[in-house]
């Protein structure tokens, strides 16, 4: 089913949490708006830069992307093209994006591990950003864990979507 398919209020899945996240991913978006600006204003008017505005804004971005993988997948916002999907027949659909659920969340939790993997091999040698000394280890492991939550969404939405199918066909 695709974002478009949908009406307001149907068929959408985690409302409260949803909005948390994209509410939060907001506030980061009006942050890394703000330290732009001061940074911005420092670096021109006051010939003083907002000392690591680049690394913050970095950290905020992350923040967003990750923060709203799991959003997204709630809202069945991903990108989605259908060349050939589309033309199987209706009582296929459902099934067809079950397996499409598995093999997405299957692909999310592979890049979850690897990025986890990475966040080991960080705080194995202290990785920290250059003008903070902000640490990167918990930041890769956050992301790894949003991307691990949206893997599990998305398997939980298949799941849905395929018992959902099920009832309405008997």
């Amino acid at each position: 089913m695709r974002p478009d398919e949908f009406r307001p209020g149907e068929h959408r899945q985690g409302g409260p949490v949803r909005l948390a996240l994209a509410a939060i991913c907001a506030a980061m978006l009006i942050a890394m708006m703000g330290l732009t600006l001061v940074d911005v204003v420092g670096r021109y008017v006051f010939n003083s830069p907002l000392v690591g505005a680049t690394e913050l804004t970095e950290l905020l971005l992350i923040g967003v992307v990750f923060l709203g993988l799991p959003a997204v997948t709630l809202d069945r916002g991903h990108v989605s093209v259908s060349l050939l999907s589309d033309r199987l027949p209706a009582r296929f659909q459902p099934l067809r994006e079950f397996v499409l659920s598995l093999v997405i969340a299957a692909l999310l939790s592979a890049i979850a591990w690897r990025i986890w993997l990475q966040g080991n091999q960080l705080a194995g040698y202290g990785g920290t950003t250059e003008t903070l000394d902000f640490p990167l280890a918990p930041v890769a492991w956050f992301c790894a864990g949003c991307t691990l939550l949206s893997a599990g969404l998305t398997l939980w939405l298949g799941v849905i979507g395929l018992r959902r199918t099920e009832h309405a066909n008997r």
